[in-house]
């Protein structure tokens, strides 16, 4: 990154962050055997010397080293006014049960800023904020970004996101041969201030694998505490969409019972224990979870899928044992 002039309109420590934007991707491990702690570590390890977080309980779940990206360019805006900002975007990836991979890309964006850049000693002793040019329509910009209503040459942070997965996945050795075929899905996310507390304000299904969801948040909810929602957010809803289309596949109750059992092997051995929502979410966060229990019901709707299925198991079972 090169250097700027230092500027004046504003003096001293910059206005604290409004807006918190970003978007998760994910997807099952392009490799036959889920990974141990070890070899996940050394997966999410983006460089020499950097050091992932490795934690066993409730589940196993690795997560990389934050990286940083330098980024001078309009946001997106619904109404196509140009908001030039500078600063930092934060990426990181995490890998569940040596299964699920997640990378998402996310910023924080302060209420203003100076009109013009400052040096990027300034914006690298923020990491993973982003100042605008002037005053954030911070309305208009998180429309722009869960409308994907972006301008070639806004800020993508899908892209940034998608850039770092494929790099990665390249780069190790993964014999690119999963257990079951499954879909790539990308969650959207933005959240702006609450006063009245932490609310889920939206939370939809769109196509090509894309959601989309805006969270309020309460006074000193930090933009990583958002993230990981977002990431524990996107992990169950990938979970209960590809149940969904197992169930779906497999035609159980409408064909032999041992053929549907054997298309839904693949669920019993890899996805059905990975349920564990908010496990890793802040406790202030964690009511939001309720929302989505109360509609559309995640988890009930996962537990009536996992009880048709072994109930069918117990019906192949006796049937076989007869």
């Amino acid at each position: 990154m090169d250097g700027g002039a230092d500027t004046g309109g504003l003096s001293g420590q910059s206005p604290e962050p409004v807006l918190v934007f970003g978007e998760v991707h994910t997807r099952l491990l392009p490799h036959s055997q889920a990974l141990s702690a070890r070899d996940a570590a050394d997966l999410l390890r983006w460089g020499a010397g950097e050091q992932t977080r490795v934690s066993e309980r409730p589940n196993l779940y690795v997560r990389s080293p934050d990286v940083l990206t330098g980024v001078d360019c309009h946001l997106p805006t619904a109404s196509g006014a140009k908001v030039r900002a500078v600063g930092t975007v934060t990426t990181r990836a995490t890998l569940t049960e040596g299964r699920l991979l997640q990378v998402g890309t996310f910023c924080a964006v302060t209420a203003e800023g100076p009109h013009q850049r400052r040096r990027w000693g300034h914006y690298l002793a923020r990491p993973g904020i982003v100042e605008p040019y002037g005053t954030l329509p911070g309305r208009d910009v998180a429309d722009g970004h869960l409308n994907d209503a972006r301008r070639p040459g806004d800020l993508d942070l899908g892209a940034i996101a998608d850039r770092r997965l494929v790099r990665m996945v390249r780069a190790r050795a993964l014999d690119q041969q999963p257990p079951f075929k499954s879909r790539v899905t990308r969650l959207r996310w933005v959240a702006l201030p609450d006063v009245q507390g932490p609310s889920l304000t939206s939370f939809t299904l769109a196509e090509d694998g894309l959601r989309t969801a805006e969270l309020g948040l309460p006074t000193g909810i930090t933009a990583d505490a958002a993230a990981a929602l977002c990431h524990d957010l996107a992990l169950h809803d990938w979970l209960l969409t590809t149940l969904i289309r197992m169930v779906e596949r497999s035609r159980l109750g409408s064909i032999d019972g041992r053929d549907a059992l054997a298309a839904l092997r693949p669920a019993v051995d890899h996805l059905m224990h990975l349920w564990m929502p908010s496990a890793r979410v802040d406790r202030v966060l964690r009511p939001l979870w309720e929302v989505l229990e109360r509609e559309p019901g995640f988890t009930r709707q996962w537990l009536n899928l996992v009880q048709r299925i072994r109930d069918q198991m117990a019906l192949q079972t006796a049937a076989h044992l007869r």
